[in-house]
């Protein structure tokens, strides 16, 4: 009701105990009843200030659900929570997020009748990672056998240099899902140049129709290279449904379509605790009677790619491509008699969200989620 109409309509005596919506046609108000008796739990009280993992475990009366809000920085990620009906009125919800950075951070927690009906309460949580060096693990050096590279980004300042564009929403040309069945959109604003990297951050968010968000940029038209050897240091993200990729394709591709204009997969990854969070492929594709492609995988035998950064490399040459990994050849395949490999190709990173290979995000799933990039180096 609005408020004259709450005046002149809505005198039940038990209105301080509910919500008026709407009027009926003789002017009284239907009511919703909000929940109440809201309790919660950290069900890891003991550890989770180390890990940054808070578990929640919410209880309350009369609830149909929950969502909660995690405060970090100054970005927030909104959760359902699992639910379970333990009696008619009482209903146990649990929920998990994880925290990337120390300090005191806030969440928020509402108990809902409808999206718009509920109770909430905050809580505080503080939160003291382990001190790590988050620019570990292998690096290459600038000059190659004494050379510089033809070209490079450092991702150095605080915007994306002019070398880089950015591809926008889900379904290009007619292909929803990015042909790939992805349930991203992809935005300008999930893309970040800070302290030395390239950050592109997926996020569990509704925007235009779309459950999750995430960036796409690429070099086409600016940046494009025949041949060479190319370096890219990333740290990657990790758990189910992410799918972040390092790639190239040909420039030809606006005049022959895919796969005719050629693709090369320096780097790709399909989030999954254990193997798949620690293994990535590295793939040519091309037109040969259809879609050919030939690739193969490297895992690391410890850890996850989100564990510190690793170089990402091809050695590309008029007869073949082979792909490194810290400088480490796993794959390498004969390129002479493939006329698709033979012209100018540019630069994709972005991540994708669900889709035919990596599957759909799942409870366990962990956002958001980023790619670093602290640098590309092309040298010839």
């Amino acid at each position: 009701c609005n408020k004259e109409q709450i005046i002149k309509g809505c005198t039940d005596p038990l209105a301080s105990n509910y919500n008026p919506k709407s009027t009926k046609d003789d002017g009284s108000c239907f009511y919703v009843t909000l929940p109440s008796n809201i309790q919660y739990a950290i069900l890891n009280d003991s550890t989770y200030s180390n890990s940054g993992i808070v578990e929640l475990q919410i209880t309350s009366t009369d609830a149909n659900f929950y969502s909660i809000t995690f405060y970090e920085n100054d970005d927030s990620t909104i959760l359902n929570a699992s639910t379970t009906i333990l009696s008619n009125s009482y209903l146990l919800g649990t929920c998990s997020y994880t925290f990337t950075n120390s300090g005191t951070h806030r969440i928020k927690i509402r108990a809902h009748t409808t999206d718009y009906d509920f109770i909430e309460d905050f809580l505080y949580v503080q939160i003291i990672l382990p001190s790590f060096d988050f620019d570990a693990g292998y690096s290459t050096d600038f000059l190659l056998n004494g050379n510089p590279p033809v070209w490079y980004d450092e991702f150095d300042g605080s915007v994306l240099s002019n070398d880089w564009i950015h591809e926008i929403g889900n379904d290009p040309g007619g292909l929803p899902g990015w042909g790939n069945n992805e349930l991203q959109y992809y935005r300008e604003e999930n893309t970040a140049v800070d302290s030395g990297y390239l950050i592109i951050t997926a996020k569990e968010e509704f925007f235009n129709g779309f459950n999750y968000t995430s960036s796409r940029i690429k070099t086409q038209g600016i940046q494009n290279f025949q041949y060479g050897r190319i370096d890219i240091r990333a740290k990657l993200p990790y758990s189910q449904g992410f799918w972040p990729a390092l790639w190239m394709l040909g420039e030809n591709i606006t005049s022959l379509g895919w796969p005719y204009c050629g693709e090369i997969d320096i780097m790709e990854l399909i989030g999954g605790f254990g193997y798949n969070d620690r293994t990535i492929y590295g793939t040519a594709h091309w037109y040969d009677n259809g879609n050919a492609s030939y690739g193969l995988n490297n895992t690391l035998t410890a850890g996850t790619f989100n564990d510190e950064f690793h170089v990402f490399s091809i050695i590309w040459t008029p007869n073949s491509i082979t792909w490194l990994r810290d400088n480490i050849q796993y794959h390498s395949m004969s390129t002479s008699n493939i006329s698709a490999f033979q012209n100018n190709f540019f630069f994709i990173f972005n991540i994708a969200v669900g889709g035919n290979w990596p599957g759909d995000p799942n409870s366990n799933s962990v956002f958001p989620q980023s790619m670093y990039v602290d640098y590309i180096r092309v040298y010839q």
